[in-house]
């Protein structure tokens, strides 16, 4: 998964050219149907759920139930243009493996493309045939749409754009004659849809890198108490052994992460050495994969923040742990680009994170947010078989501190 790859509605994240972000099944998406070129322009930041910037946008194409319906886009993937030291001959064939192994998932046969970039410019008419040359991102389409046809997946329309604005002239890369002007986004369907919905449209990338950024400072405070935390944790653990009593211990842990849950969904900002005592908490495998069931729960967004101001606040492998709670459950919920950006953070801290490993190939592959959600509910088992319920949430004067 990576930092330049966006996979919204259908498949998932990755970190090289080829590989997407992506987020579940029951996005917007799902109802924009294909009819007008600019209304779909308009529509692809409440898709992708920011503002694309110098970005090629793949939308993939089901069929409509109504055969006299156009088809509907079932899955959106974003590419950054400005990829390092490759051709746009191999970068068209990087994103047209990807985009192939996704319409495999999703069953597809038919995609379209939106390319975003302020260097683009509208090619002039010539009396020749009808516009000039669609310029050097018009040859990246071809090779994209000669490299999908290999795998009989076919581009039916490609569109450039040099920002998603109202007025902003837009021309197909592959009808020299068809080119019109964007409606105000605001004024979209899907977008007001998202607001409705309360879903975030961000006004660029860079907001959601900002949500996983390490905060280098906080850390080495945390660093100073995390020994002390193990230590103790250690102790907790091997005098529950002793009694006979090991769930004992997981449940405290479960249950004081739970506590601070609480505690930061009102507002409570959490000390250097609470960061470490809930490092050393998730440092637990049995209360790690517990807390995977929150995804599904009424307390997702709680439980977020806090694995947000974790990711912040840890380094290594204990950042690789909430950060790849953060993005199992931005996932679930349709976050499709925090699930990437998210998981990415988690193995930059730690490659070798399993669990992180399995989403990154997860989001890669195609695999539908129903199938993940599977693991939501094995937590939930988990958390049942300890004595507690993690969907029902903590209050913060419901349990004791660890």
């Amino acid at each position: 998964m990576s930092d330049n790859t966006e996979h919204t509605a259908g498949p998932a994240s990755t970190e090289s050219t080829s590989a997407p972000d992506q987020a579940p099944e029951d996005h917007a998406a799902g109802a924009l149907h294909v009819d007008d070129p600019g209304e779909l322009i308009v529509a692809v930041p409440a898709m992708v759920g920011f503002v694309p910037e110098r970005s090629l946008v793949v939308a993939v194409l089901r069929g409509a139930t109504d055969a006299e319906q156009s088809p509907i886009i079932d899955a959106v993937v974003r590419f950054d243009l400005d990829q390092e030291g490759g051709s746009r001959r191999g970068l068209a064939a990087a994103y047209a493996e990807c985009v192939s192994h996704i319409c495999a998932a999703e069953g597809a046969t038919e995609v379209l493309a939106v390319i975003v970039d302020d260097r683009a410019r509208e090619p002039r008419r010539t009396r020749r045939n009808g516009a000039g040359s669609p310029g050097p991102w018009g040859t990246l389409i071809a090779a994209f749409a000669r490299r999908l046809a290999r795998a009989e997946v076919y581009l039916e329309g490609a569109w450039a754009v040099r920002a998603i604005e109202a007025e902003q002239r837009w021309w197909s890369l592959l009808d020299a004659n068809h080119r019109g002007t964007l409606p105000d986004p605001a004024t979209s369907m899907v977008t007001v849809a998202h607001v409705l919905d309360g879903r975030p449209i961000r006004g660029a990338r860079s907001e959601l890198t900002d949500l996983v950024a390490p905060d280098e400072e906080l850390a080495q405070q945390v660093a100073v108490h995390l020994d002390s935390a193990r230590a103790l944790a250690h102790e907790r653990y091997a005098a529950a052994v002793r009694r006979g009593d090991p769930d004992g211990y997981h449940r405290r842990a479960l249950e004081h992460v739970l506590w601070q849950i609480a505690n930061v969904d009102s507002g409570v900002a959490l000390t250097a050495r609470e960061y470490a005592e809930l490092a050393a908490a998730l440092r637990d495998r049995t209360v790690r994969d517990a807390l995977f069931g929150l995804a599904v729960g009424d307390h997702a967004a709680a439980a977020e923040n806090l694995w947000v101001a974790l990711t912040h606040a840890l380094s290594g492998s204990d950042r690789a742990d909430a950060a790849t709670l953060l993005g199992y459950s931005a996932y679930i919920r349709g976050d499709g680009p925090l699930a990437g950006i998210a998981v990415q953070a988690a193995l930059d801290a730690d490659p070798a994170h399993s669990m992180a490993s399995l989403l990154e190939i997860s989001l890669r592959t195609g695999m539908r947010p129903d199938t993940l959600r599977r693991l939501a509910y094995c937590g939930q088992g988990i958390a049942a078989d300890l004595g507690a319920d993690p969907t029902s949430g903590a209050a913060a004067d419901d349990v004791a501190p660890w």
